[in-house]
């Protein structure tokens, strides 16, 4: 029996059956997109808290969990004050690289500071339908009177460190400001502390907790353990979306350099397009697709698309799928799911390898794979 098989097999008898929204081929697999849930908020992270049930966060500041034995929904209690406001709200949630044995589960939200909002790293645990001994490991200096670009995706890596994302908060000069933690990517211990090795930690007017900066917007984040590749993914302006390799200490170019244009005009952002000292993206999208999540796929129930990158878009409303070689260079990229005209602002894999979906419209959709 083919391993397309075993797996519809499997999944026949033991997750919700669902309703085919369309059917679709990239990249040599053929899949059909199904639809799961819905009537939730603005779903911005998932993780699967257990191997049939969806943790689910929302932007305005509730979490909920999702059985995909029975489809229901059930809200969790114990999360802080949000302020969930533009921008800003519960953002992503991750699994610590230990969950198994510690219980940990990371969030990142919007923190309510001086009639504003700070992105912030914490955790928790969970029982049942409660969320218990949440801690705000490390709260940024990322404060402004705006209420956009707080970032945030979280990532690990294979030696006991945490990595999120934090927005330049719209304020443009914060991404070459060592001073701020606006717009550039964080490093720390999973307990929260600063390890001694981060880029900055010994450079005076630094802080010590920045590991790249030079970003405007990164809203999508994942750790390649087998390689040991930070990758992000991030909103330009109008154009100049980016994926980038994220490397200790690297700048990475905005406000300086862009490949997007001014809003109010058809005016270069920035004094060009690349300049020495400042890293060039691996992918540049222009127009800009509005990126807001990312995923390296094991390749378990799609074998073809084994450590390929995907990222959900918001203004061009589809799944952007991206090959890539050893050397981390783009090779192809396709467009999936437009016919959904959906902001895929979330993306998970389940453990069988499954793609689940999160829309702004609140829907949570799953892409499982078909026999051609």
């Amino acid at each position: 029996m083919s391993l397309i098989l075993i797996l519809s097999s499997l999944f026949s008898t033991s997750h919700l059956m669902a309703d085919t929204l369309l059917q679709g081929k990239s990249e040599g697999m053929t899949y059909r997109v199904e639809q799961v849930a819905q009537g939730l908020g603005i779903p911005w992270g998932m993780v699967f808290a257990e191997p049939e049930q969806l943790l689910i966060t929302e932007r305005g500041g509730t979490a909920q969990l999702l059985s995909l034995v029975t489809g229901k929904l059930q809200p969790l209690s114990g999360v802080p004050s949000v302020w969930s406001r533009g921008q800003g709200g519960l953002l992503d949630v991750a699994l610590a690289p230990d969950y198994a044995h510690s219980g940990w589960i990371y969030f990142t939200y919007s923190q309510p500071k001086q009639d504003s909002g700070v992105t912030t790293l914490a955790r928790a645990k969970i029982e049942g339908t409660t969320l218990l001994q949440w801690q705000d490991l490390f709260v940024t200096q990322s404060l402004s009177d705006t209420e956009r670009h707080y970032g945030s995706r979280i990532a690990f890596d294979n030696q006991g460190h945490v990595f999120f994302s934090v927005g330049d908060r719209g304020v443009r000069a914060n991404g070459q400001d060592l001073s701020t933690h606006a717009g550039s990517i964080l490093r720390l211990n999973l307990d929260g502390s600063v390890p001694k090795d981060n880029p900055f930690f010994s450079k005076p007017k630094a802080l010590p907790a920045i590991w790249s900066y030079g970003h405007r917007n990164p809203q999508g984040l994942v750790f390649d353990k087998q390689r040991e590749r930070l990758w992000a993914i991030e909103h330009g302006p109008r154009g100049g979306d980016e994926i980038n390799w994220i490397l200790p200490g690297r700048n990475y170019g905005w406000a300086v350099v862009s490949h997007g244009k001014e809003y109010w005009g058809p005016v270069q952002v920035g004094e060009g397009k690349n300049k020495k000292g400042m890293e060039d993206p691996v992918k540049v999208y222009t127009p800009s697709i509005a990126p807001s999540s990312l995923l390296l796929y094991s390749g378990k129930a799609f074998p073809a698309w084994h450590r390929h990158l995907f990222a959900g878009a918001l203004s061009l409303t589809h799944l952007n799928h991206v090959t890539m070689n050893r050397a981390g260079q783009v090779l192809s990229e396709a467009r999936l799911l437009t016919e959904l005209e959906e902001r895929i602002r979330s993306l998970v894999e389940s453990p069988e390898g499954f793609i689940y979906l999160a829309t702004d419209s609140g829907k949570i959709l799953r892409i499982i794979p078909t026999q051609e």
